[in-house]
């Protein structure tokens, strides 16, 4: 089965449609930011503190959505720093809850193969009772970092395709 891709970064990637949302939105004082690398890579990193009641990083990309009615996975190819992190999707950016997979990161490069049935719906760190994701369709991704510590991160992501 052939990839889609969803974004694949390099030198020239735009990336106006990516934002960061820290916990600021909520008091918090994490500091997250997205930029692309002198390698074209993109870079998701910062500083996360538990003052205020802070604790969680975020950078979110919504596009016009994608039919993955014919997909079983997400594969991330990305480099982290040994951390643990959540991919979230949206089927509709208008819900209030996102479907989250946790990842962990082991310093290298690899390949993160997340099952689209494996997205289970949360949303403030709650998981819902409602179904795993059976969508026929996404509009928004989102990398986040709140380990409930504060700590320095940095995950630099090459491309996100669907399978």
């Amino acid at each position: 089965m052939l990839t889609q891709p969803v974004f694949d970064f390099n030198a020239a990637s735009n990336i106006d449609e990516w934002r960061v949302v820290n916990d600021g939105v909520m008091g918090g004082r994490s500091k997250g930011t997205f930029d692309i690398n002198a390698e074209g890579h993109a870079l998701f990193s910062g500083q996360i503190s538990l003052e205020n009641n802070g604790g969680f990083s975020s950078v979110r990309y919504g596009f016009p959505k994608i039919d993955v009615s014919e997909k079983s996975e997400i594969i991330i190819l990305l480099k982290g720093d040994k951390k643990a992190y959540q991919f979230r999707i949206k089927d509709n950016s208008r819900n209030y809850y996102s479907y989250i997979f946790p990842f962990s990161t082991n310093g290298d490069w690899q390949n993160i193969h997340i099952p689209l049935n494996e997205f289970y719906p949360s949303f403030r760190g709650r998981k819902l009772d409602l179904p795993k994701f059976s969508e026929a369709s996404i509009e928004e991704i989102v990398f986040l970092i709140g380990n409930k510590k504060a700590e320095r991160f940095e995950l630099l992501i090459d491309k996100i395709e669907l399978k």
